[in-house]
């Protein structure tokens, strides 16, 4: 049985305030253009595709292209968001590794951001580790979980899928994968305790 899980807010925390300031200012952000975030996520499927390229995205965001140096520190900035370890999921997770459950990830995620992601330490235990980029598929595509199948070698229903998102859980559950919205870190002790029992 697999425990496949989502990355950003699962395993690891959602960004501070800090990180998200920073990254605002590093764009330059008039508030005027409305909300930054919202210009940040209405661009990022493509990207997270590997559909855009940095620059690419980054001029859709801010509404031009920014200049070398500023798009490498939106870059920086942008996997920093990310880069926050959830203590108690990963030790959660752990435990379920313990208990005979394989550990793989699967995050929508560009390039950039899912090559760190990829080196993070504290993510060892989980392997493979999917990213949409390298899927040319973004959740809740189909395609992105049949890809993640295929190579996992599993059929649907020995796969059990942890995301925050409820159209990600969905979209798994469509395809007869077992799949929760993820709620709390205990989730991963039930169910490995499930799959035991099993």
């Amino acid at each position: 049985m697999w425990l496949l899980c989502d990355y950003g807010e699962v395993l690891s925390t959602a960004p501070t305030p800090a990180d998200r300031a920073a990254i605002e200012s590093a764009a330059r952000w008039d508030p005027a253009r409305g909300d930054f975030w919202r210009a940040y996520w209405g661009e990022r499927p493509a990207y997270d595709r590997g559909d855009l390229t940095a620059g690419e995205y980054w001029a859709a965001v801010v509404g031009a292209a920014p200049p070398d140096g500023d798009l490498g520190e939106l870059v920086r900035l942008d996997a920093a968001l990310w880069l926050h370890p959830n203590p108690e999921s990963l030790a959660a997770a752990g435990r379920a590794s313990e208990r005979g459950l394989r550990l793989a990830l699967f995050s929508n995620a560009p390039v950039e951001v899912a090559r760190e992601i990829d080196a993070a330490p504290w993510l060892a235990s989980f392997d493979p580790r999917f990213f949409s980029c390298n899927l040319r598929a973004v959740k809740p595509e189909p395609a992105a979980y049949e890809a993640v199948l295929r190579t996992l070698g599993a059929r649907p229903e020995e796969v059990v899928f942890v995301d925050d998102r409820p159209a990600n859980v969905a979209a798994a559950r469509d395809l007869g994968i077992r799949a929760e919205i993820f709620e709390d870190p205990s989730q991963f002790d039930r169910i490995s305790g499930q799959a035991v029992r099993e």
